[in-house]
């Protein structure tokens, strides 16, 4: 039976333990435990190094491999469908926690006259989906317009007709090269994610159980019961019993990446890993999976209610009405779409929080530290819920 487990399971149970031994290690230490922080540093950067290739690479190659340009179409129209519904079920899921448990606990200050930040949809968009020159698509920093680059790339490809092929094995071979190169980076996770977390819990340990702690500990648990309720209801409907089991087989490694680094992009190698252990279809993960990275949140949309509620606590404003609820969504569903992979993200979400409610600017402040508090669980659920999404979506295309 040991044996069995340990088979099965070895490289989660290698990863889980680094992790704790990491954690007890920044107990011991506090603040030297950041002498360990280069090891962990090392591990990110070289997530972060491949993420780009493997973004474009897993792109086009899915795309221009894809026959059947209904079925491509398909894709996409399915994602998104998914993408989003998904992302108002973790608005609502939260909204509804945020009216029966108080996050605030009753402290309040004073509400000053807000001054409303001119936000220029049209620059942000134009920031979001493009680039001004070819090499600033080689940085994580531009994961839309890369995305969006690969896709034409991949249409490109398979309009060539008679070299069409040629290419699109080509490519396809790379993409498997990257996925081996992941592998082979997964082999020094457990170092990396040990001193990550020493460092981690070393430097921030006791900002951590501050003023902050209530709504922490309640974004925590709701995020905790979203992952074991919604993730099995979605692999139910994907697949049955069967999927759930397989579903949290494979999605440790992810799951753990994701709260070791707070960042969707450089989990995306090990939802990629996950994705092909669950036998997902390859034109539906290597399509949804890198998109996902950048714009399905489920984690972020549930950050940005706790957020809103926060402030209105906060400031004494009465947080009800189905107008006041209704933009609350809106801005959880946009946050959700518009923030990037990276750690410390969402600020244009809280842009927007502020802007559009009138809240005074020192509101800023105090939202990116709420959004701070809450990253490793809101990542988690973000990098998760690309996966989960993945078998949704293959279940419907198929």
């Amino acid at each position: 039976m040991l044996k069995r487990i340990w088979k099965n399971y070895k490289f989660p149970i290698i990863l889980l333990s680094s992790i704790i031994i990491g954690s007890i290690i920044g107990i011991i230490l506090k603040e030297d435990a950041l002498y360990l922080k280069p090891f962990g540093t090392i591990f990110v950067n070289m997530l972060y190094v491949v993420v780009v290739p493997l973004v474009f690479f897993t792109i086009s190659s899915s795309i221009s491999s894809i026959k059947s340009l209904r079925k491509l179409g398909k894709i996409f129209r399915v994602m998104f469908i998914v993408f989003i519904i998904t992302s108002i079920v973790a608005s609502l899921f939260m909204l509804l926690g945020v009216k029966i448990f108080d996050p605030v606990g009753g402290i309040a200050l004073a509400l000053t006259e807000g001054t409303k930040e001119s936000v220029d949809i049209g620059s942000k968009i134009v920031e979001m989906l493009t680039v001004g020159d070819f090499y600033q698509l080689l940085s994580k920093n531009s994961m839309l317009p890369l995305i969006i680059f690969s896709i034409i790339v991949g249409f490109a490809v398979g309009m060539t007709k008679e070299e069409s092929s040629r290419i699109s094995r080509a490519l396809d071979s790379i993409s498997k090269v990257m996925m081996n190169v992941i592998k082979i980076i997964m082999y020094y996770a457990p170092i990396g994610l040990c001193a990550y977390f020493a460092a981690l819990v070393g430097e921030y340990g006791k900002e951590i159980i501050g003023s902050y702690a209530r709504s922490m500990i309640f974004y925590y648990i709701m995020a905790v019961v979203y992952y074991v309720v919604f993730y099995t209801i979605y692999s139910y409907i994907a697949r049955g019993k069967k999927g759930i089991k397989d579903f949290f087989k494979h999605v440790f490694t992810p799951t753990v990446t994701s709260l070791g680094t707070c960042s969707s992009l450089a989990s995306l190698p090990s939802n990629m890993e996950a994705a092909n252990n669950l036998n997902i279809d390859e034109d539906v993960s290597k399509t949804t999976l890198p998109i996902g990275a950048t714009m399905h949140m489920e984690g972020s949309a549930m950050a940005s209610i706790l957020k809103i509620a926060f402030l209105f606590g906060i400031f004494g404003k009465s947080f009800t009405g189905i107008d006041t609820y209704l933009i609350a969504i809106l801005i959880a569903v946009l946050s959700g779409v518009v923030m990037s992979g990276i750690p410390g993200g969402g600020l244009i979400g809280e842009m927007l929080i502020v802007s559009l409610y009138g809240f005074p600017l020192e509101a800023f402040p105090i939202i990116a530290t709420i959004g701070w508090i809450v990253d490793p669980p809101a990542t988690c659920l973000n990098v998760v819920g690309d996966v989960s999404s993945a078998m949704l979506i293959e279940k419907h295309v198929e």
